[in-house]
């Protein structure tokens, strides 16, 4: 598998069951370092912009708190103090988001509040310098225009990109999606067994990305056993057993769908 990123028009592969989760986010395909090839979920505009918020708060409230324990030793009205304390509020909102995405991997503490994460679209960790890149560009796309910049490059842009995360080769990301959006290494955890012997060899076929839909759609039905996601189980399993060529019918289409997701990780690795 070549390493290579880029938004997937038909997100989970050949499965025309994609219909079912046609209101789904846009997503962003990134190629690992071990050239697995991972969908994310991208962080919508509004969870962007509560971070921001919360990290703002965040830095203001640690800057009144310096202000009010160190005012006492100068004088309020020396202009030396003044300009200090006004480089001193500019280099600390840096400081706190380059240090924070580095102490906390791409995260903020407003990132971590809305599940949000900044991750190098080459499938690489991000680095110091893609880190001080994005947020020395904040200076453009969000503080000199009032975030109008930052907000329309997000909206219009394929992989909703501010200038600093197009400058660093990155994008934000959603950890969880409000539909159970699982990564490949949680599938991976599925069937560990080397004695597995698998049933349906011909699931090689299909796609990574059939088996994240195939492990959301059990984790749904799993999480709300109603009748819509019960009528998804069976709409997807009749779709995979005539896309597979299956003919027996199995005991049941929950098994038959953990089965198909046991046989593809055994037989892939």
């Amino acid at each position: 598998m070549a390493p290579g990123i880029g938004i997937n028009p038909r997100r989970y592969g050949r499965l025309d069951f994609i219909n079912f989760f046609n209101h789904m986010a846009a997503s962003v395909e990134i190629t690992t370092t071990q050239n697995v090839t991972i969908e994310y979920e991208l962080a919508r505009l509004r969870d962007r912009m509560i971070a921001f918020a919360l990290d703002m708060s965040i830095v203001t409230v640690g800057y009144v708190i310096i202000f009010l324990a160190f005012s006492s030793l100068f004088d309020r009205l020396n202009q030396w103090w003044a300009i200090f304390m006004s480089i001193s509020a500019i280099v600390g909102y840096f400081l706190y988001h380059i240090i924070s995405e580095v102490v906390f991997n791409g995260q903020t503490l407003g990132k971590r509040a809305t599940n949000c994460k900044v991750v190098r679209l080459d499938g690489k960790e991000p680095q110091w310098s893609d880190v001080v890149l994005r947020a020395m560009l904040q200076l453009v796309d969000v503080f000199s225009t009032g975030g109008v910049i930052g907000i329309i490059l997000v909206k219009t842009t394929p992989r909703m990109q501010r200038l600093g995360d197009m400058a660093a080769n990155t994008a934000v990301i959603r950890l969880r999606s409000s539909f159970n959006r699982f990564t490949l290494g949680e599938i991976l955890n599925i069937a560990t067994a080397s004695t597995y012997a698998p049933q349906y060899p011909q699931v090689r076929t299909l796609t990574e990305n059939d088996m994240i839909l195939i492990k959301t759609v059990l984790a749904r039905y799993q999480k709300y056993p109603n009748e819509a996601h019960a009528t998804a189980i069976d709409v997807l399993s009749d779709r995979l057993m005539k896309l597979l060529d299956i003919t027996t019918i199995p005991a049941t289409r929950l098994e038959f769908l953990k089965t198909l997701l046991r046989d593809y990780i055994v037989l892939t690795r």
